[in-house]
């Protein structure tokens, strides 16, 4: 079971906010008003000498973590707002190691709408069950088809849940973050971090009011926190999504030597794009410059996700032994489903080639990292 969140008023703009359990205060993300409770009793606590007495629960208050202020000019595509504060409730440790948080979106009743996301993260949760031991309990699921409000994808729903996935995280903890949905990119706010000169971002259901998710704040929420011994991997199905988490190494696939090579990304203004000791991994749908394909040429029933179904494909077929054969599989996939006809045109090229005009590119996922490891030798486990 879930612990329960306390709905709780700020006494200066009179929003309402979410107050986790055991949480003595916060910082109202309107009106930045630091606003303080008195501590709730603890669950155990020794028999009163009187029947009235009890002790000054002041002392030894938690310090509700102050988060980042991302709402700097040129951080987040207007209209901009403020990182969430409060984080989601804390959910009981289950399996004591193991967490994911699921996110599908399909834009449903938008000219955005894609057709199989949610089928994605339905079809992801009964992997991480049945073939990583994943309990039910410590998986949630972020879809425009839950009745839970907390758990429909907008920008804020969305940040409070990757906050939750790495809270307290320790050493030993397997945790997995799988996005299906829309990516794009916008320009940087000229720090110098991306070599192209542009953000990788992920689309909210409430994208168009509330804004994109940018790459900076995906690293800094799911991976700087990673402490030594903690792992998280990271799925990302979307268009524009090769370096979405901005991890320092990417791994290049080099045609003349017939082997891959890391590719050091780290940012030339000296920016920290690492973990805290633990290790981050991602796998995603395509390079920053192509687009990701919803289809049914894979499954040939329902419209999946070109990259989770490769990936689940994969996994299910014995193919995951090692980081390379997991890769190699899911890039065979992809280039089976999708081949070109004879004598294509320019646009045809674009179709079958991630929306890339360059000769060649067709969709391929890609594999980053928070360190360099041999993929060909590195077992896979989740």
């Amino acid at each position: 079971m879930m612990a329960q969140a306390e709905l709780v008023q700020c006494p200066n703009c009179r929003n309402q906010l979410w107050l986790p359990p055991g949480f003595a205060g916060f910082r109202c993300e309107y009106c930045g008003v630091h606003v303080g409770f008195r501590r709730p009793e603890p669950y155990y606590r020794p028999n009163p000498p009187e029947p009235y007495y009890r002790p000054n629960p002041v002392g030894n208050r938690p310090i509700m973590p102050g988060a980042r202020n991302f709402n700097k000019p040129g951080y987040f595509n207007k209209p901009r707002h403020e990182s969430i504060i409060v984080n989601p409730p804390p959910l009981i440790r289950v399996s004591c190691n193991k967490r994911a948080v699921l996110c599908g979106i399909s834009y449903k009743n938008t000219k955005h709408e894609l057709k199989g996301c949610i089928n994605d993260v339905n079809c992801m949760k009964y992997l991480l069950m049945t073939k990583f031991s994943f309990p039910e309990d410590s998986i949630i699921v972020l879809t425009e088809e839950e009745e839970d409000s907390k758990r429909i994808p907008t920008r804020q729903n969305m940040q409070r849940w990757m906050r939750w996935l790495v809270q307290d995280c320790r050493a030993g903890d397997s945790l997995v973050f799988h996005y299906s949905g829309h990516g794009s990119q916008q320009e940087e706010d000229y720090s110098g971090e991306e070599v192209d000169g542009y953000d990788e971002t992920l689309l909210p259901v409430d994208f168009e009011t509330a804004g994109m998710i940018v790459d900076n704040e995906i690293n800094e929420t799911l991976v700087r926190p990673l402490p030594p011994g903690a792992r998280l991997h990271a799925i990302i199905d979307a268009c524009h999504s090769g370096t979405v988490l901005d991890l320092p190494y990417l791994c290049v696939f080099n045609p003349r030597q017939g082997n891959c090579a890391w590719e050091d990304h780290t940012p030339q203004n000296g920016v920290c794009k690492a973990t805290s000791g633990g290790e981050a991994i991602s796998f995603s749908g395509c390079e920053d410059d192509q687009t990701s394909a919803d289809t049914k040429a894979l499954s040939k029933i329902q419209s999946t996700g070109a990259m989770t179904f490769s990936f689940i494909k994969a996994v299910e077929k014995g193919e995951g032994k090692t980081y390379g054969t997991l890769l190699s599989y899911m890039r065979d996939s992809v280039r089976a489903a999708r081949q070109k006809p004879k004598n294509p045109t320019v646009l045809t090229n674009m179709l079958y080639e991630g929306g890339s005009q360059k000769q060649g590119k067709i969709q391929e996922p890609q594999l980053s990292s928070s360190y360099p490891f041999d993929i060909n030798e590195k077992p896979f486990y989740l």
